[in-house]
């Protein structure tokens, strides 16, 4: 469960990214965020995987309290969220299998067992048989996948995708969406998206935000320009 009490993020120069936020977020539900450019989307993601903090409200995400000025389960917190980004974040000099194996890092795995997820991560995207190619020898929807099998490996519970069609085509958007179709009965899923097509199709909830405040929560909702 993710919960946001009261929540207010501000940055340097008074800029108030996030205004007196609250929502829960129970397991295995799968949510958009919605609304227009700086309108605090990315930073709830931000706040989810603690690489940002609050300036003051509550945040808890399962056990861990992420509002706490000394938090040392950091670790522990990023072994269960994947993250998935607009622009894939693939590292260039290493090849698919190394950017998967990067995310295991902080797991105490063996080769063997590193190698068994990564090939687990890579079937489920439908990249089986391409773990030894080079980002460079990719399209960008076969980027996409391997970032997602990326925040996926290790069997983390919690998925934050920022934008994750937001490069695509449409046709390539709605490939990668059956990915999150396949996953969402096992992990819960935080979607912060500019496609209307996409949102009004899948009918999940919708959190919507402008200017930094929560300004509609809704059940099976749409995405309302």
């Amino acid at each position: 469960m993710i919960t946001f009490d009261k929540v207010i993020k501000k940055f340097p120069l008074g800029n108030i990214a996030l205004e007196d936020i609250s929502f829960t977020i129970e397991d295995k539900e799968f949510v958009f965020i919605v609304g227009p450019s700086g309108a605090g989307k990315t930073t709830i993601l931000k706040l989810i995987s603690r690489e940002l903090t609050p300036n003051s409200g509550t945040i808890i995400v399962d056990e861990f309290d992420l509002s706490q000025k000394k938090f040392p389960q950091l670790e522990k917190l990023r072994r269960k969220i994947g993250i998935i980004f607009q622009d894939f974040k693939i590292l260039i000099d290493k090849n698919v299998f190394e950017n998967i194996a990067l995310a295991l890092e902080i797991f105490p795995l063996t080769k063997k067992k590193i190698k068994e997820e990564v090939k687990k991560s890579l079937s489920l995207v439908g990249l089986t048989n391409k773990e030894q190619l080079f980002p460079l020898q990719l399209s960008a929807g076969e980027l996409q996948r391997v970032a997602i099998a990326r925040a996926i490996v290790g069997n983390r519970k919690i998925i934050l995708a920022d934008e994750p069609t937001g490069n695509l085509d449409p046709k390539t958007s709605w490939e990668i969406m059956k990915i999150f179709k396949k996953i969402e009965s096992e992990k819960t899923i935080i979607f912060a998206t500019h496609n209307i097509d996409i949102v009004n199709s899948l009918k999940k909830r919708v959190i919507v935000l402008k200017k930094g405040k929560l300004v509609k929560d809704l059940r099976k909702g749409k995405y309302e320009i």
